[in-house]
């Protein structure tokens, strides 16, 4: 993470950019703190030269730890200006990563497996179409709820899928077609 200039994915001040706080990146959107950046990498486990899929580029800062690490990384994005602006940053701070304006609710099907899955916004329950592209092995790392939020990792094994709790979190909510899609009682 030292390695990649948080300042330049951000719009406050430099002395801000480092502090360990979320802050405001436009459009009613954070990006996280850079704690929150590395537990979620580090639980999902991510090494180099895997497939990694990351739901909501925000601006570009998971992306650009993931592709330090050595990943290769398909972001995407639903919000279409925000989409375009890490795009463009990560291609001048010369990071190679694949990123969709797109809900990402669908993911990326025709990518997937993925290695890992790394979601940066929060879903009520956790997105079984995202957990369709997990391959083996493959871990998720994701904060579910509305208004209390829990991160939770999904691994997916020989034998089904292993779901573990970790801290409480606070994230902006996922958008898009789970909007429109009914609650099942019980459904996470």
């Amino acid at each position: 993470m030292r390695t990649v200039p948080r300042e330049r994915f951000v719009t406050q001040t430099t002395q801000d950019a480092y502090g360990d706080f979320p802050l405001p990146i436009g459009h009613r959107q954070t990006i996280s703190q850079p704690y929150i950046v590395a537990l979620m990498t580090q639980l999902a486990d991510v090494r180099a030269g895997d497939r990694v899929l990351e739901v909501g580029t925000g601006s570009g800062y998971q992306t650009a730890v993931l592709c330090a690490l050595g990943a290769e990384v398909w972001s995407v994005e639903i919000i279409a200006e925000l989409a375009m602006h890490a795009s463009a940053l990560l291609e001048e701070l010369g990071y190679s990563a694949h990123i969709k304006h797109a809900d990402g609710h669908y993911g990326w099907p025709e990518h997937a497996p993925f290695d890992a899955i790394v979601i940066t916004a929060a879903p009520e329950r956790i997105p079984q179409r995202l957990v369709a592209q997990l391959g083996l092995g493959g871990r998720m790392v994701v904060p579910v709820g509305d208004a209390e939020q829990r991160l939770r990792v999904v691994r997916r094994t020989a034998t089904g899928l292993d779901e573990q709790e970790s801290i409480p979190v606070r994230f902006v909510p996922m958008t898009g077609e789970a909007l429109s899609q009914p609650v099942v009682p019980g459904q996470r």
